[in-house]
């Protein structure tokens, strides 16, 4: 996964190696090269997750910094952990407390999550699924409080893949026709917020800022006043729409954000609310 990720730059692998250095995971004078992938087990503790211990050591939200967070059989987590995600997602950073130490980490990750879409993961084939469903569906993703869901900027239905697919060519770009691409719209945010301190992505802005650089024209904002009336966007829901549109305009090269990316970051936060 590393080998795929956007190369770390020099203020970012600085950031990463103090963070490791402290959880003992570097050499003495080692510095970390790639950009961390994190994935802990759903059994994870509180302080394994979020930072803690005798010595208020880093946790996997800032071992993540700079880098992707894997949180597989994301309902199986405690509640208690789900819902301290919320604050290292918001701030990118997390305070870790204990009696004799109060210590704030850098926690800006990617949050990648999955689950399946009820316990028994047969929800969508009638002839596999329990005798609880569809109720056990709503009853195991509910597990995710709404206020966390609506941090996902994407949320992507896989469905089950047939037999009969298995053995079909490849088909879609490859992955380093993609990183390509990722690259390059790294790039161009790169020289959007080289006058802005601390900013380095599209993710990092708000308020005037993420107006004046994600500014929808006539026909996306009547698009997204319609989507905030039918399925009730929150403010925060609004503002990650944005982002995730100018990333999409990024992507594909295009200077001013249009309709089509609008509709797209709409498309893939909407597919939950959709079920509601």
């Amino acid at each position: 996964m590393a080998g795929i990720l956007p190369p770390l730059t020099a203020p970012e692998a600085l950031e990463t190696s103090m963070i490791h250095s402290l959880a003992g995971l570097l050499d003495e004078g080692g510095i970390s090269r790639a950009r961390p992938y994190r994935a802990p087990h759903h059994t994870a503790s509180m302080a394994a997750i979020i930072g803690g211990g005798r010595r208020a050591s880093p946790g996997e939200v800032s071992l993540a910094h700079n880098g992707v967070l894997f949180m597989d059989e994301f309902p199986e987590f405690p509640r208690t952990v789900l819902e301290t995600l919320r604050q290292p997602i918001e701030s990118g950073e997390v305070m870790v407390s204990r009696a004799n130490a109060h210590v704030s980490y850098p926690s800006r990750f990617l949050l990648v999550a999955a689950a399946n879409p009820c316990r028994c993961g047969h929800l969508t084939d009638p002839a596999r699924a329990c005798s609880r469903a569809p109720a056990c569906g709503e009853d195991y993703l509910g597990r995710i409080s709404g206020p966390l869901m609506d941090r996902f900027d994407l949320r992507i239905e896989v469905p089950p893949v047939a037999f009969t697919d298995l053995d079909l060519p490849a088909s879609g770009d490859s992955s380093a026709t993609v990183a390509a691409r990722v690259e390059a719209a790294r790039a161009r945010q790169a020289e959007r917020f080289a006058g802005h301190t601390g900013l380095r992505t599209n993710a990092d802005a708000e308020g005037q800022l993420l107006e004046e650089i994600a500014a929808p024209d006539e026909e996306s904002r009547a698009l997204l006043l319609r989507a905030s009336d039918r399925f009730g966007l929150s403010a925060r829901g609004y503002h990650r729409i944005l982002r995730v549109a100018r990333t999409i305009a990024d992507l594909a090269g295009d200077d001013a954000l249009r309709r089509p990316h609008v509709a797209e970051a709409l498309s893939y936060r909407l597919v939950a609310a959709r079920q509601d």
